[in-house]
């Protein structure tokens, strides 16, 4: 393994390292969430305003294909990074390219073929990018540290922040200026993660995330034989693929927020707040508002209670996550119901069904991230990382087909349908969490250690070397 010279952290406080991969995450998410808080309005749009005009379940397909791909290319940059190019290098590449797709998609002109071209540069880039830098965020932990659900937590926010200034900036100037203008400043964003990243890697991460190969010819050591592996790791991996099947239900309900329930609040909710119209893009910002408010609690809260040896188990949390999200469209349901019978909904049960939609979140998605850092064996650590998107993906894919069904079914029978699903992912979760449990091999029981000034730990490894 390669050595680092990223700086020891005590035991209670997070390496430097953690807030510059949290802002280099924040300015990505800007770009990202830019991008898809106006992708579907965009792709519905009127054409003398610049939009394409297209139906809504031609646009809701498109969208999740494309956010679909988002999460497949993960497994491709991650096993390139492990075998040749390294999370940071990739990290790099990754935001350039998207940099690049945010820019071709500010081009005037209402092109299809520049559309297309945008959006896939955004794919490729994001398959270099995110495995990475989650895989990176683990690297500066040692097994079995306490830290780890609270740093993921800690970096989870860095990613919602990144979503409020998307609503906030990318939104806003999208709908009142003209699409270009926020498809452009989600590509400024992405510009400053990169730099910052350049300016400031080196320093507060040491060899964290560098490729593994030029490390061993630095350090003058040969390369590691490849190892079969044990039956722990073995079902490690399995507890991760399971776990990936239950993110699907989570995922394929909460993507509806871009998609569904963003076409449904433009359409279908009372946005008029005093005389003013609240611009259907800024529900967009809601999640992200909820993150940044109840984020810190929980970080504190699951590291609190792993000093404690209290922790509930990973998918213990998962399913807890699944619940609090079937809860959330029981909102949903109250607002189709109201608006069936007036015509608009109040715009309270879209936030309330965020509100639970976000508590859920931070039970199971940055819980999940740090899974994969806990229980990936070293060698396939970005890999594994990119296999877990995949979930994503699949779940990002059917957002998109199941969302288009809300024209011939309804939004009730649809939200319905979610709510009893989700809820019975969850029950089905919670009930096997004592047999996933046992099949970690105790990588997930915390165990606080604080680094020695000048001895090598684990937590200035990076997880791929």
């Amino acid at each position: 393994m390669a050595q680092s010279t990223a700086a020891a952290a005590p035991t209670r406080g997070h390496p430097k390292g953690l807030y510059l991969l949290f802002t280099t995450e924040m300015w990505e998410r800007m770009s990202y969430y830019g991008m898809r808080a106006l992708l579907v309005l965009y792709m519905v749009g009127a054409t003398n305003n610049g939009g394409f005009g297209w139906s809504q379940a031609k646009a809701l397909q498109i969208f999740g294909i494309y956010t679909g791909l988002v999460y497949a290319t993960p497994v491709i940059g991650g096993y390139l990074a492990d075998r040749y190019l390294g999370q940071r290098l990739s990290v790099i590449l990754g935001g350039i390219l998207m940099m690049l797709g945010q820019f071709v998609l500010a081009m005037p002109g209402n092109s299809e073929a520049l559309f297309f071209t945008g959006l896939g540069l955004l794919v490729v880039g994001n398959g270099f990018f995110k495995p990475n830098i989650s895989t990176m965020v683990g690297g500066l932990y040692a097994p079995g540290d306490a830290r780890r659900d609270g740093a993921f937590t800690i970096f989870y926010i860095g990613i919602n922040l990144g979503a409020f200034l998307a609503s906030a900036v990318c939104g806003t100037l999208g709908e009142k200026f003209g699409w270009g203008w926020g498809f452009g400043s989600a590509g400024v964003g992405m510009g400053l993660g990169v730099l910052l990243f350049l300016a400031l890697g080196k320093r507060l991460l040491g060899d964290v995330g560098t490729a593994p190969k030029k490390v061993e010819r630095k350090a003058g050591v040969a390369p590691e034989k490849v190892v079969a592996l044990t039956r722990a790791e073995v079902d490690r991996i399995v507890v991760i693929l399971v776990l990936a099947l239950f993110v699907v239900f989570f995922w394929a309900a909460f993507e509806q927020a871009g998609g569904l329930m963003n076409l449904y609040t433009d359409a279908k909710v009372d946005r008029d707040v005093f005389g003013w119209t609240v611009p259907t893009t800024w529900f967009q910002a809601v999640n992200p508002i909820f993150i940044m408010l109840l984020g810190p609690l929980f970080a504190e809260m699951w590291t609190g209670l792993g000093r404690k040896g209290k922790d509930p188990s990973i998918p213990a949390k998962m399913a807890m996550g699944l619940l609090l999200l079937s809860f959330g469209f029981v909102f949903m349901l109250g607002a189709s119901k109201q608006s069936d019978a007036v015509g608009k909904a109040a715009l309270l049960w879209v936030v309330a069904a965020y509100f639970f939609h976000t508590a859920g979140e931070l039970c199971l998605s940055p819980v999940g991230l740090s899974m994969v850092t806990k229980l990936a064996p070293a060698r396939y650590a970005s890999l594994l990382m990119g296999v877990w998107f995949i979930a994503n993906a699949v779940a990002n894919y059917l957002a998109g087909l199941i969302g288009g069904y809300a024209e011939k079914l309804g939004e009730f029978s649809l939200f319905l349908a979610i709510t009893i699903a989700t809820a019975a992912a969850g029950a089905v979760l919670l009930a096997i969490a004592p047999i996933l449990k046992r099949m970690m091999h105790g990588a997930d029981e915390s165990q606080p250690v604080a680094p020695q000034p000048g001895t090598q730990s684990e937590a200035q490894v990076a997880p791929s070397a």
